[in-house]
């Protein structure tokens, strides 16, 4: 398996594969994807910057994707942004003949694979944090696995958690809706969040603050597990 480390601007990820030729097929669509996503904030600052849905029109399947995740989530679409990219080096490394491809862009990650694979939860300084593992199952078709906290890393976010990870196989709609899970959630009442995400294409989240565990839907098995700061995909 090669393991490696691509950066594109503020684009940082780490890249899983079985062979050279599917990691330069990730490394050019996700260079392709951003490109994309660079010239519609030239068209349109405000989508770089709103914490909103925005109503516009693109020709780009990566931007599509953004407005679409973000218009169900209620985030501004660069929530959206590192699981979009993800899932368009993900498609690349599939079209190029992978059954095994997975990449990480921040915590947002994007895969297929023919082997069970294991993802590590960090939380911060979560009790929890670093001490288990999610146990993904194989795949044909890519699938998302997104996190987001508001302890942990540079992203914005509103809420307190020290991680939500959203899963879904539309890999956009799993990122926003990690932006926008990790902003409410609360350790008690969750109500409101889970009547607004049942039946948007997310399967399911695992949320953690401080010592508390919040979950809902269909999620992964999940594992004790050391999890290795090392393998944490940074700047």
């Amino acid at each position: 398996m090669i393991r490696e480390y691509f950066r594109y601007k503020s684009t940082i990820t780490t890249i899983l594969a079985g062979s050279k030729l599917h990691v330069d097929a990730a490394k050019e669509a996700m260079i392709s994807a951003r490109q994309e996503i660079e010239r519609t904030i030239l068209d349109e600052p405000l989508f770089s910057s709103s914490f909103e849905p925005l109503h516009m029109k693109s020709c780009s399947v990566p931007v599509k994707r953004m407005l679409k995740a973000s218009e169900s989530a209620g985030t501004g679409p660069m929530a959206a942004v590192a699981g979009t990219i993800a899932w368009s080096g993900v498609e690349a490394m599939k079209d190029a003949g992978a059954k095994f491809a997975v990449i990480d862009n921040g915590g947002d990650i994007a895969y297929i694979s023919d082997r069970v694979l294991r993802v590590g939860l960090y939380s911060g300084n979560s009790s929890l944090s670093r001490k288990m593992a999610f146990i993904l199952l194989p795949s044909e078709e890519v699938y998302g696995v997104c996190t987001s906290s508001a302890t942990v890393g540079p992203s914005i976010s509103f809420g307190k958690a020290d991680s939500v990870t959203v899963f879904s196989s539309d890999v956009s709609l799993a990122d926003a809706w990690a932006t926008s899970a990790c902003n409410v959630l609360k350790a008690d009442d969750n109500n409101e969040l889970t009547e607004k995400i049942k039946n948007t294409g997310v399967d399911g989240f695992f949320g953690v603050i401080g010592d508390v565990v919040v979950k809902w839907g269909i999620i992964p098995k999940i594992a004790c597990a050391d999890v290795d700061e090392n393998l944490i995909t940074s700047g």
